[in-house]
């Protein structure tokens, strides 16, 4: 097999040394994920799915290396069944993880900042089928699927698997870099190249080499083959998608909003009162970084609207005036009323003369028997003190409301 590639410049499935086997890309192959996509070429075919979430559900690193998070996770399966084997699936062993840290490191260079997408980003590359580099293979799907997800990536990025055979022909050594090796080609060579990168720059490399040593002219050979190859992939995965979708409506919708450092806790409330009322309110998730930027996570964008005006009025608010109206919910009864939240933070008392008049002016023993915590009543700023406690009327069935008293 070697001579025969050396002599003859023919390989053992008949392509020659700069040869790409058929390619095919595909995305949107699972309607209900964030993003897919499926990338084949030859025997080796990769599925990819891309999910996103809150930044709160980015990876905690507990490490010596400064960054203790990590925003864009990249696992990558190898089932036995890619290599038509049986065997039992359990946790992922050092191939695995290595393989998924390349594809990872490929793709880094080219995400977006946390302030341009503010998502975790979590990519799976299950291998379908394995003859010849799954993990350059993983690097294109994943581009694909990110890209289907709504991923503003800076540039696609594709990945492919260089070889190289050395011997002595007629008494000289000769060398020769194949492009897009098989497994035979890569147990019977004397190289594995792993190139990954834009139309522009590289952005990640492996090589592992049975070698003492290769030539700088054929390694760099080598990369300039690379890159042909790189370009083709690239221009069929742009077939496919050139850029990045609408995002899916199964993902959920992030928006920011800066607030004041000396105003983070009164959004967060004593104990998280606040944030957890809004949160329950609007059915966001909420999450406050250190600097005053607050992310706010919904499944439609009207939640999460809904979750920023909260906080706006909380963090910029704007005095209340008697007259206004709110929907407000009760959020404790005493003796004397009812103390109704008509926004988070801001409180009013409904007293209970105010309460007999939305009763027919009846006398109300205890308040238990006629609401609830948690009830929601209409109401009007009837009065605001010297010190900005408010008092509420009932705003009545018929439009009209109580006076203060």
């Amino acid at each position: 097999m070697r001579q025969r590639v050396l002599r003859d410049k023919i390989r053992i499935d008949g392509r020659g040394l700069r040869d790409i086997r058929a390619l095919s890309a595909e995305v949107e192959v699972i309607p209900r994920v964030h993003g897919s996509a499926i990338f084949e070429r030859g025997e080796t075919q990769i599925l990819g799915i891309t999910t996103l979430n809150m930044l709160k559900m980015e990876q905690q690193l507990d490490t010596l290396n400064p960054e203790n998070h990590k925003r864009y996770m990249h696992n990558y399966n190898f089932p036995p069944y890619s290599t038509g084997e049986t065997g039992r699936v359990g946790t992922p062993k050092r191939r695995e993880i290595g393989h998924g840290a390349l594809a990872e490191r490929a793709l880094v260079p080219v995400l977006p900042t946390r302030e341009e997408f503010p998502y975790a980003i979590r990519q799976v590359s299950e291998a379908l089928g394995s003859n010849g580099s799954t993990s350059m293979g993983s690097v294109c799907a994943s581009t694909l699927a990110l890209y289907n997800a709504g991923v503003p990536l800076r540039a696609p990025v594709a990945g492919i698997a260089m070889g190289l055979i050395s011997d002595t022909v007629d008494g000289k050594v000769e060398y020769v870099a194949l492009t897009d090796i098989l497994g035979a080609e890569d147990a019977f060579g004397d190289m594995d190249f792993k190139v990954a990168g834009t139309k522009d720059f590289v952005t990640a490399l492996q090589l592992d080499t049975k070698l003492d040593g290769i030539p700088a002219s054929v390694l760099a050979g080598a990369l300039h083959q690379a890159k042909e190859a790189r370009l083709a992939i690239l221009d069929v995965m742009n077939e496919a998608i050139d850029g990045p979708d609408e995002m899916s409506p199964f993902a959920p919708r992030i928006i920011s909003v800066k607030i004041p450092v000396d105003q983070i806790g009164a959004v967060i409330g004593p104990k998280g009162k606040i944030i957890n009322q809004i949160q329950d309110e609007t059915g966001a998730d909420i999450s406050i970084e250190d600097d005053g930027t607050i992310y706010i996570g919904a499944v439609d964008g009207p939640s999460a609207e809904a979750a920023r005006a909260q906080i706006n009025a909380i963090a910029n608010p704007q005095m209340p005036e008697v007259g206004e109206r709110y929907l407000g919910t009760v959020v404790k009864l005493a003796a004397f009323g009812a103390f109704i939240s008509l926004m988070p933070g801001k409180d009013g008392l409904l007293h209970v003369s105010q309460i007999r008049k939305m009763h027919g002016g009846k006398r109300i023993e205890n308040l238990e028997e006629v609401m609830k915590v948690g009830d929601k009543i209409q109401v009007e700023i009837g009065e605001i003190d010297p010190k900005g406690k408010l008092s509420l009327v009932p705003v009545l069935e018929d439009g009209t409301t109580g006076s203060a008293e």
